[in-house]
């Protein structure tokens, strides 16, 4: 019998203008070297696609077989690999004797690459053995060839036929040991040792061990070979594993980065010994400095990071040199490299990485690069987290980052901010130096969200009187002359003369009257005033920072000043008994805020005050009028906000900690009846082998896949009614991004019917591959049909179609089917990020879908984890600060899909006697997912019940 055929690509072939066999047969005889590749590339892309013309076999032999063009002869090998060899009865082909005769010439040419090429045709017909047979001895000549391009095919071509007929050459492994002895080219060696590895371990192992000494100079190529057969050997037990090992070690000093990258990985396979580890780590720190590209770069840090989790401290001494990395400008290689050295870093080494940063943050200011604020923000965040994480480093640290609070880059603020809040907090006797340093950078800052941190931090940590009295003294610096109104109007005044004075009070006429909508008439006058002008260069004038701000509209910083003297000057009543000083400051901190009010409801401010920020003014006003009455509201300021913060950074401990927990521990859950292998037996010595073989299956999908039974009969759509004459229902599976139908199909009639055909069509962003073929389903028979649809983001998509095949006299008989509606959740999956990345990507994604909230729900919790399970995002607020007893919620929350499209939703709530009330606003960068999750968020409502 003849073999399988094997399967091909499905090329496109243009039947628009498809010639006839005669046609095709007359290019072939008559027409030029053109014409002829034209007419041959036809029937090559015709034969593929299952059309094979066997009339046409006798005159491509006559014809195209002779021609010397060389072209023409490449194409009759791809020819040759298509074209049906065998007759119906599985016999070869009579013809094929004169294919074979013509290829024994090809192999005998004196053109060594014409003899080449046809080798490598030789490795694409191995199935075919009564083809080889004929050729083998010339095969095996061809090994003794004068020109290596001949030799390193003729290995091959000899390693396929032996791979597949050992019979038709029983002595290759013997050949191939006497080719590689006496063979001097290294691509021919390296292809006759890959021989020996697939098909005779033992002979690559002698060979390798007598060639043991030369490694070193050994051909890239070669090298990379032997460290594949050193990693296959050891998967056996070998009695040279110690001479591997020291193999190894010799080629990480390899000039190739490739060989030196194997060599490494292939250690830490073969022992655990912290002197190969250790040289390991320093061959891969040393490629990713050397290396220019950045992917190779995070490839191997990867990998030392892989090796850093399981070797531990063994790799502290390498710290150093992996900080060298920094030196590159992608982010992400940068990025990599400093979370690889803060899991590295210890008490040892902590002081030199501290001054390592520190030196490379200065040199973000000495100069300017690409990306230079992102990297100083970057490396902020590292010393910040090596300051916490070791309290000897926070002194020396703080306050040179303190230095970046004017920092024109706002995150790069905000992130010294956070970090001097949390060392305040964390080491009390760091406060007393920080709040000092701190009121001196006052007149630096230029953020508002820079100065409303330091402002609180003032507030809650400067305890002794005179260090308030000192505040109180620096804030009036940045905020300027006080009264503000006042001292702003007397500007403006002096900025225009007396003769602007009257001059504003000129009015021209233009002496035409106007008439008004109500009929009446009025004369249009135009004032020539200056005071307009004047007015913005008041406001254009040179402020102090705060003052700036505050006249910017920026009245949220102008609130939280005023809790923060409210603090200062209640901490000062306590401390003190000079009344005098005490009512001195008291009347000066409500002074500024009612100066504060009274200038946000002014001309000089861009926009007037707003509403909250005035009412919390006045709170802290009405406190500070009522300063002995109300003890209650005095704990609230001196105590009560402090005491949230320090729950807050216990509960940011507490999820760090179960967050490095978590990833400690491991579960590896076995099945009782799972096959043991001899492996978990055996003691571990090394790292987990490389099994390239086992990655690939993983990669493909080939492994073994276990599906539920149950969910599988969740996915079944009903397609017709059972009172059709065909019954259909499709299985939906999702399987990456694509869509698979398996649909079944049930003739409910006594009739046969033909040419039936299933018809899809798509919504949204869903593309059908390939449509489905004709069948004839027999009475009462069944038809399986698979289809494959495309998905290619992430929006709500709907499959419609109807049957058709022919009725009775031809007639075309049609049922309509129902629609398959594809749900995005099994494209969306929880996904998590940091407040600052979630606040950056909602101002920058335009598409916004409200949905209001309906529901019977009347717990808002119950509704925010309804919503969260409805629609696969996970909170990205803490669960402390939704605690307690609240009618109202507000939360974030974040989901990704499979396309890398981003899902931000906010969930504001408030719980009233009529039941939950408030709206779910979701954003995202395309409109598709927005109106989806809108959608799904809508009939999740209508599916709710009450909780219970």
């Amino acid at each position: 019998m003849a073999p399988e055929a094997p399967c091909y690509t499905v090329v496109f072939e243009d039947t628009t203008e498809s010639p006839s066999t005669q046609e095709l047969r007359a290019s072939l005889e008559k027409g030029t070297d053109e014409d002829r590749l034209d007419t041959l590339r036809r029937i090559i892309v015709s034969t593929i696609n299952g059309n094979p013309q066997p009339t046409l076999l006798m005159p491509i032999i006559q014809y195209i077989m002779p021609s010397k063009n060389k072209q023409l002869k490449k194409l009759l090998h791809f020819y040759w690999e298509v074209c049906p060899k065998y007759d119906e009865n599985g016999k070869l082909k009579q013809e094929m004797i004169l294919v074979v005769n013509a290829i024994r010439n090809d192999l005998q040419h004196p053109n060594e690459y014409i003899r080449g090429a046809t080798l490598r045709f030789l490795q694409k017909i191995s199935k075919d053995a009564e083809l080889l047979e004929p050729l083998i001895p010339t095969c095996r000549s061809c090994l003794e060839h004068r020109h290596s391009y001949v030799r390193k095919n003729a290995v091959f071509a000899v390693y396929t036929i032996y791979r597949e007929y050992e019979h038709l050459i029983p002595d290759a492994p013997e050949l191939m040991q006497t080719f590689i002895a006496a063979e001097s080219d290294a691509t021919c060696k390296r292809n006759a040792f890959v021989f020996l590895a697939h098909c005779a371990m033992p002979k690559a192992v002698e060979w390798l061990i007598s060639v043991y000494d030369q490694l070193t100079s050994l051909d890239e190529l070669l090298q990379m070979s032997i460290i594949e057969v050193i990693r296959l050997d050891c998967k056996n037990d070998t009695t040279h594993r110690p001479r591997y090992i020291r193999c190894m070690f010799e080629l990480l000093n390899s000039s190739s980065h490739a060989v030196k990258y194997e060599a490494a990985t292939t250690l830490t396979t073969l022992t655990q010994n912290p002197a190969a580890v250790k040289a390991a780590a320093s061959s891969f720190v040393n490629l990713v400095i050397k290396e220019s590209d950045n992917n190779v770069k995070l490839i191997v840090l990867d990998r030392l990071d892989i090796l850093r989790s399981k070797h531990g401290h063994i790799l502290d001494g390498l710290t150093m040199d992996i900080l060298q990395v920094l030196s590159s400008a992608d982010m992400e290689v940068r990025r990599k490299a400093i979370s690889i050295v803060l899991s590295m870093t210890s008490n040892r080494n902590v002081e030199e990485v501290v001054l390592f940063l520190k030196k490379q943050l200065q040199q973000t200011q000495e100069r300017e690069f690409e990306k230079a604020p992102e990297y100083r923000q970057l490396l902020i965040q590292s010393i910040h987290v090596l300051a916490v994480k070791f309290s000897e480093v926070a002194a020396s640290v703080v306050h040179a980052l303190m230095e970046f609070l004017g920092d024109s880059n706002n995150p790069s603020a905000l992130d010294v901010v956070a970090f001097v809040r949390e060392v305040v907090e964390k080491f009390p006797h760091l406060r007393q130096s920080i709040c000092d340093k701190l009121s001196q950078t006052l007149t630096e800052i230029k953020s508002g969200k820079a100065f409303r941190g330091v402002l609180w931090i003032l507030g809650e940590y400067v305890e002794s009187p005179s260090d308030i009295q000192a505040i109180f003294q620096d804030i009036r610096k940045v905020l300027g002359e006080i009264p503000i109104l006042a001292s702003e109007q007397r500007l403006l005044d002096e900025a225009g003369g007396e003769e602007d004075k009257k001059e504003d009070k000129k009015v021209e006429g233009s002496g035409r009257p106007k008439v008004l909508a109500d009929g009446t008439y009025a004369t249009e006058t135009a004032y020539t005033s200056a005071n307009s002008a004047r007015l913005e260069a008041v406001k254009a004038a040179s402020k102090p920072p705060l003052r700036a701000l505050i006249l910017g509209g920026d009245f949220f910083t102008g609130s939280v000043l005023a809790s923060a003297l409210t603090k200062l000057v209640l901490r000062f009543d306590d401390l003190t008994n000079d009344r005098p000083k005490a009512n001195a400051l008291r009347a000066e901190s409500m002074l500024i805020m009612t100066s504060i009010i009274r200038v946000g409801q002014s001309k000089f401010v861009t926009v007037p005050i707003d509403e909250d920020s005035n009412e919390r003014i006045l709170n802290c006003i009405q406190t500070l009028n009522e300063l002995q009455e109300k003890s209650i509201v005095h704990d609230i300021f001196l105590k009560d906000t402090k005491a949230a913060y320090s729950k807050m950074l216990v509960a940011q401990e507490k999820k760090a900690a179960e967050k490095k927990e978590s990833e400690s521990t491991k579960e590896h859950v076995v099945q009782v009846d799972d096959l043991l292998t001899f492996r978990q037996f055996s003691k571990k010595l090394a790292d987990d082998p490389i099994d390239y073989v086992e990655d690939l299956g993983k990669a493909t999908g080939a492994a073994e896949i276990r599906e539920d039974f149950i969910s599988n009969l969740s996915r079944i759509s009903q397609l017709t009614g059972f009172s059709d004459p065909i019954y259909a229902e499709a299985y939906v599976r999702m399987h990456g991004f694509d869509i698979m139908l398996d649909v079944l199909l049930v003739n409910q009639t006594s009739n046969t019917l033909q040419n039936l055909c299933l018809d899809f069509a798509t919504l949204g962003d869903l593309k059908l591959v390939e449509r489905p073929a004709v069948y004839t389903i027999a009475p009462h028979g069944f038809q399986s049909i698979k289809a494959t649809i495309k998905v290619s983001s992430t929006e709500t998509g709907v499959i419609f179609g109807s049957i058709l095949w022919d009725g009775p006299a031809l007639a075309e008989c049609c049922v309509i089917l129902n629609d398959i509606h594809i749900d995005i959740m099994d494209y969306i999956k929880p996904a998590y990020c940091s407040e600052t990345q979630f606040r950056s990507m909602w101002t920058e994604f335009e598409w916004e879908n409200r949905v209001n909230v309906s529901t019977n729900m009347t717990d808002p919790r119950d509704y925010l984890k309804h919503v969260m399970k409805s629609t696969n995002m996970s909170c990205l607020t803490p669960e402390g600060a939704m605690s307690g007893d609240c009618d109202f919620l507000s939360a974030n929350m974040y989901a990704r899909s499979l396309f890398g499209e981003d899902a931000l939703a906010n969930l504001s709530i408030e719980k009233t006697e009529a039941g939950i009330v408030g709206h779910v606003r979701i954003r995202s960068k395309t409109q598709g997912i927005a109106l989806s999750l809108g959608d799904r968020i809508t009939m999740s409502q209508k599916d709710s019940k009450p909780s219970t």
